[in-house]
């Protein structure tokens, strides 16, 4: 199982958001650390509220996912007879 810091760092890659709010990235590793570090309970679900909310603000901050379905797949092919015909 990997660590709350490994988690976030590979949601912040993945949603791409490193470079666009880097302050808010950062804040969400701190967070992410403080609740894989011993402490009491209080303290790791403060912690935890607030990565998620940091979480929350980056998935909204990223960039719109790109990703080709077979609808997509038909207008290419549909656009490239219409290129050769025309």
């Amino acid at each position: 199982m990997s660590t709350n810091v490994e988690a976030t760092a590979a949601e912040i890659a993945h949603l791409r958001v490193g470079d666009i709010a880097p302050g808010l990235a950062q804040l969400a590793l701190t967070l992410a650390a403080t609740m894989d570090e011993g402490g009491g309970a209080t303290a790791k679900a403060n912690a935890g509220r607030e990565l998620r909310a940091a979480l929350d603000s980056l998935r909204k901050l990223a960039p719109v996912a790109v990703e080709n379905d077979r609808v997509d797949e038909l207008t290419k092919r549909r656009r490239r007879r219409r290129d050769r015909t025309a």
